[in-house]
């Protein structure tokens, strides 16, 4: 356990592009290092060479230019260069849409590579590198890279399938009681620092994975969670898997669902544990799986006790253990009136934005979670400034071991 610190038609026409900052509101701007034509109906972005046909109505974002634009996978969009280090990005953002990032690449040769259950492309060629994002659209996706002239991986073949497992993280990495946050992308260097100096936080939680996931995170890597822990902070880590309703909680109708509730559970702990084991969390961790609110009823709530019974179990069975995000009013609800019939998750990650920065509350029974077993999310959706650096969190308060 880590204990906190103290506060301190197709019809011709050549037409140039406005860049878009797709955030609260689209800022615009010169497209700068990427050139574009296109027609009424899509426009070719150039990118280091290479040509990319995608819908005119795509905002195409220089990140050059705008660095502080949140790359987000929950809307249409293409985003050229390499995020910034303070992207402006909303805590609540969640679901996933058809997608792409293009960044600069040092990779030599040429790499693919798909994740079906987080429905993501990874590929490498040249001097680019391309993650693009799908929900229901995978097609429109792999004609895209392959009139760019990229590969399009195998059905199937995981981005870190076979991928070396990092260096394993000391066994308190994620054992904290005090306060912390969580963000939808993992943030800078320069924040961590000064937030660790200047604000309360001594844990952050970070999103490592699921097809709901709406942040990039193109700064999440075992060698930033190694340079966090070095420098005092732990963690909880946060999948976003299927959810019980398309539009409940932070969806607003851009989330995948569950719709086959045993597989799908399994599925997304098997997922979860790549990403985890890829960034470097051993057996042993708190996975939690994060489902956004919803109202109760026989069907769904069958669907998303059975989803988080296989997904405890799977976890279970490959050493890990599991956690679930949820509100205090629907998920936590039913996991206490259906406490004899489901796998209950090792850990409770409850959503009450009552801003009492406690582990304790009247819908869940003292005899529960009870052995340092709980995060409270106690405020959601909020823009702190600590250091000269601003980042938009949920404030939580952990108790776990």
């Amino acid at each position: 356990m880590y204990a906190a610190r103290s506060p301190r038609p197709r019809r011709g026409g050549v037409r140039t592009l406005t860049v878009c900052a797709a955030a609260a509101a689209l800022a615009t701007g010169p497209l700068g290092t990427a050139g574009a034509a296109g027609t009424d109906e899509t426009v070719k972005v150039t990118y280091r060479g290479r040509e990319f046909t995608v819908p005119a109505s795509w905002p195409i974002v220089d990140l050059e230019k705008h660095p502080d634009v949140c790359v987000r996978f929950d809307r249409h969009a293409v985003y050229l260069g390499t995020p910034g280090d303070q992207q402006q990005c909303p805590a609540g953002a969640r679901g996933r849409t058809e997608a792409f990032l293009i960044q600069p690449s040092v990779v030599r040769g040429r790499t693919a590579s798909e994740n079906r259950t987080a429905r993501t492309f990874r590929v490498t060629a040249d001097r680019i590198a391309v993650t693009a994002a799908y929900a229901e659209d995978r097609t429109r996706i792999q004609d895209i890279l392959r009139d760019a002239g990229l590969p399009d991986a195998a059905a199937g073949t995981d981005a870190t399938a076979g991928a070396p497992a990092a260096a394993p993280l000391p066994a308190d990495a994620t054992s904290f009681r005090g306060e912390g946050f969580d963000a939808c992308t993992a943030p800078g260097q320069t924040a961590m620092d000064v937030w660790r100096d200047d604000s309360d936080y001594g844990a952050v939680g970070v999103y490592i994975g699921g097809v709901n996931r709406a942040c990039a995170q193109s700064r999440l890597t075992a060698g930033w969670l190694r340079t966090q822990y070095a420098n005092g902070w732990r963690f909880f880590p946060l999948y976003v898997g299927r959810q019980p309703t398309s539009d409940g909680g932070s969806c607003k109708g851009g989330c995948e669902a569950i719709t086959d509730p045993a597989p799908q559970g399994t599925e997304a702990a098997d997922d979860a544990v790549e990403q985890a084991t890829t960034l470097g969390f051993p057996k042993g961790t708190v996975i939690y799986d994060d489902l956004e609110n919803y109202a109760p009823g026989s069907t769904v709530t069958s669907r998303v006790l059975s989803y988080l019974d296989a997904y405890t179990k799977r976890l279970h069975a490959l050493g890990y253990r599991s956690g679930v995000y949820g509100n205090a009013s629907s998920l936590v609800t039913d996991l206490v009136a259906n406490k004899r019939r489901v796998t209950l998750p090792d850990v409770l990650h409850f959503a009450r934005w009552n801003g009492k920065s406690t582990t304790t509350d009247s819908t869940i029974p003292a005899k529960l979670w009870a052995d340092h077993q709980r995060i409270h999310q106690y405020v959601g959706d909020t823009t702190e400034t600590h250091g000269g650096m601003t980042i938009s969190i949920d404030r939580d308060r952990l108790d776990v071991d």
